[in-house]
């Protein structure tokens, strides 16, 4: 197997050191683009979409905040009838934790998906899953936000009895959230996918297609 070369540890340890300086311009970087985010306009949203709550209630925009004052939603990928579960939103929210921490900072985490409750309940029951996951079948909000069937969050803040939009995003911007994908970039073969720049002959498959549902490994 090809490999990076074998050192003594003065050796890698000087290795490393000059790797921590990129790092941190990284996370300096990082920085920077929080604070930028933080100052994006903001877009008004009608709140009186009628949601389906878990409990079968029919709920407003304001009340998917639970009282607090921000909002993060994944948006699942689980249309009306879909048969099949997709694995990366199933393995997604595998990798959500318990919501304390977050709670405390005035902030929610939910799921949202255009099925109805009945197909939502199907994957909540097979999974154990906790997360509130809130139906948006039969209201606009999906087509006034222009979200389409694609996963993705979405960033709300609520202020008194206005609702506004402040962030979203999709695909690349996802995953860096993932604690499984973050804990792999810290390893020799990383996510062992086509698209990594690896040592020739480290094991890689296409993209996402190791990926499946926690009960189908």
């Amino acid at each position: 197997m090809n490999r990076p070369s074998v050192v003594s540890a003065p050796e890698w340890q000087t290795a490393r050191d000059a790797l921590l300086v990129k790092e941190k311009e990284l996370t300096h970087a990082l920085d920077a683009l929080a604070a930028e985010r933080r100052r994006l306009p903001m877009v008004r949203l009608r709140t009186d979409y009628p949601f389906t709550a878990p409990d079968g209630r029919t709920v407003a925009l304001g009340d998917l905040f639970d009282g607090r004052r921000q909002l993060v939603i994944y948006h699942f990928m689980l249309g009306p009838g879909q048969d099949s579960v997709c694995s990366g939103c199933s393995s997604f929210t595998d990798n959500l934790a318990d919501q304390s921490h977050l709670n405390a900072r005035d902030t929610t985490l939910i799921l949202m998906s255009p099925a109805p409750q009945a197909d939502i309940e199907v994957l909540r029951r097979r999974f154990g899953w906790t997360v509130p996951w809130y139906s948006a079948h039969g209201n606009d909000f999906y087509a006034d936000l222009g979200l389409g069937e694609m996963f993705g969050i979405s960033v709300l803040l609520r202020d008194g009895d206005e609702v506004f939009r402040t962030y979203y995003t999709t695909a690349r911007g996802v995953d860096r959230l993932r604690m499984d994908f973050n804990l792999l970039d810290l390893t020799p073969y990383g996510r062992q996918e086509q698209w990594e720049d690896s040592p020739e002959g480290w094991p890689q498959d296409p993209t996402m297609s190791w990926i499946r549902s926690r009960d189908e490994y």
